[in-house]
């Protein structure tokens, strides 16, 4: 039977909530080292409320199969920061960062805040069907779509720079090593 794909926004808590199951599947100490690096990995865990807090801000993106979420794309404003603490230093990175000769901080932008696509679900072009539909919707509010990515995942890495995200930026947290990645609309 063919899947029935359709990417929308998020309009729900039990959606919500079927992006934290999927998250959590793909957490590092849930799956193997081998399978991090070869199929990739969410990093930061988050919790019902902080989602709902962010939809409330601007819902998220899903890619669904009839009722069942396959794969999301986290929509962050930068309004989001003080919801996720372990993000603060990103957005202050952000802040000092510069796009075109430009500070980023001065144009309208927003962060993709975590992408996963389930295990199923890989390889038919999933990321690609969500951050479409990111810059379908969110275009019209925003210049660029910024991220940043585990330079551990490389897998996410060339889905990134396969879509058209540039590197602006890499540095190293109590995390990890991230590569700052921007998508310009313009």
């Amino acid at each position: 039977m063919a899947h029935m794909l359709q990417a929308c926004l998020v309009t729900n808590t039990g959606e919500l909530a079927q992006i934290l199951s999927l998250q959590e599947q793909n957490l590092p100490g849930i799956i193997s080292k081998d399978e991090m690096q070869s199929q990739g990995f969410v990093t930061l865990r988050h919790d019902l409320q902080t989602l709902q807090q962010m939809h409330v801000l601007s819902p998220s993106i899903i890619v669904k199969n009839e009722d069942d979420i396959v794969a999301y794309a986290l929509t962050m404003l930068v309004e989001c920061r003080l919801l996720v603490p372990d993000l603060e230093p990103m957005f202050d990175l952000l802040d000092g960062l510069r796009w075109n000769s430009q500070q980023l901080s001065t144009l309208p932008f927003y962060v993709m805040g975590q992408i996963c696509v389930s295990k199923a679900y890989r390889s038919q072009g999933l990321v690609q069907m969500l951050y479409q539909h990111h810059k379908k919707i969110y275009q019209p509010r925003f210049d660029l779509l910024v991220t940043e990515i585990s330079i551990h995942n490389p897998r996410s890495l060339r889905a990134h720079e396969k879509i058209g995200f540039k590197t602006i930026h890499t540095y190293r947290d109590r995390l990890d090593e991230w590569a700052v990645v921007a998508w310009d609309w313009n």
